[in-house]
């Protein structure tokens, strides 16, 4: 599901519901002045690519739109509570050689998520993970344009994240904080344009067989990089993809890789809050953790789970870091 080969299909869809114009924002609906109409309450909605801890979203008053992961014969929401499948169980399960796969959030469950929401009279601001990875965006933008159809008032603005995992959960975290200062939906969805493609992703993974499963590497590649125990050193592009951007021997070499990105790239690191995921490698987590305070003064480092659907295609101990920086 998380494939590149999606992102043809999805600008076709995208250019049939609303001719962009180079604006990654799919907009459903007129936009009325702030200066002649009150400003419309809205509710900011995702997806569980986000990778946010449950309590977070529910502080950020996030709706959030599930991703499915199929394993042993059963399909679970990827919630972000891990009370369909826990993260400690869906890990011990691929460590131990089951095979999980994943399917997008569809249009009917976007829908459902909106119904109620455009219902109250309020406006929907859909930050969705990346459309290169998944068409889940496509999905909230068809299903924005159904709702548009039921709803003739509502302003609806689905945007592409080109993020994925706690990067996603970074720029939805700095929006949140952006919409608490008054932004209108309009203006937030243009802070969300402007600013996206400064949240930076760095991450390692573990196990090279995985991304040889998803396509990613070949398999001699991975094969004779697992006999070396070469570590990729990877980053989500501006195109929203996962690519490959320097090897290093060893675990200890590729966790220190990604630490020395924030000297390379962050702006006033000492400034942020920047976040971890890892893929049940909690342990490693909390010490890079501790080094990216000891090192540039990091005032707040949130961690979390990478969730299942994102994970089945990583395998387990793979760990990213997510901060803002100069470019991605």
């Amino acid at each position: 599901e998380m494939s590149a080969s999606l992102v043809g299909s999805e600008m076709c869809i995208r250019d049939r519901l609303f001719s962009c114009g180079g604006f990654h924002a799919m907009i459903a609906g007129n936009i009325t002045p702030k200066e002649v109409y009150p400003m419309r309450e809205y509710v900011i909605m995702t997806d569980s690519c986000c990778d946010l801890t449950d309590h977070m979203a529910k502080e950020m008053e996030l709706t959030v739109v599930p991703l499915t992961v199929h394993i042993d014969g059963h399909d679970y929401p990827n919630l972000l509570d891990g009370s369909a499948i826990s993260f400690e169980d869906f890990y011990g399960k691929i460590r131990g050689g089951v095979l999980a796969t994943t399917s997008a959030a569809n249009v009917g469950q976007f829908q459902e998520a909106m119904r109620p929401i455009l219902a109250a009279g309020k406006d929907i601001v859909s930050i969705n993970f990346s459309s290169a990875l998944s068409t889940t965006y496509q999905s909230a933008c068809i299903a924005a344009q159904d709702m548009k159809e039921e709803f003739p008032d509502a302003n609806i603005y689905v945007v592409d994240s080109l993020s994925a995992s706690l990067g996603q959960g970074l720029l939805l975290y700095l929006t949140v904080q952006k919409k608490r200062e008054g932004l209108s939906a309009q203006e937030l969805v243009q802070w969300v344009e402007d600013n996206k493609l400064h949240i930076d992703h760095w991450f390692t993974v573990d196990d090279l067989n995985y991304l040889k499963m998803g396509g990613r590497l070949s398999a001699g590649a991975a094969f004779f990089g697992s006999m070396l125990s070469i570590k990729p050193v990877m980053h989500t592009s501006d195109e929203g993809k996962l690519v490959p951007v320097s090897k290093v021997r060893g675990r200890k070499a590729s966790l220190k890789a990604l630490i020395d990105k924030i000297a390379e790239l962050g702006i006033e690191p000492s400034e942020q809050v920047m976040f971890i995921c890892h893929a049940d490698c909690e342990v490693e987590a909390r010490a890079v953790a501790e080094e990216m305070k000891a090192r540039y003064g990091v005032k707040e480092v949130y961690i979390n789970y990478i969730g299942p659907v994102i994970g089945s295609h990583t395998g387990p101990n793979t760990m990213g870091i997510f901060f803002v920086g100069t470019k991605r």
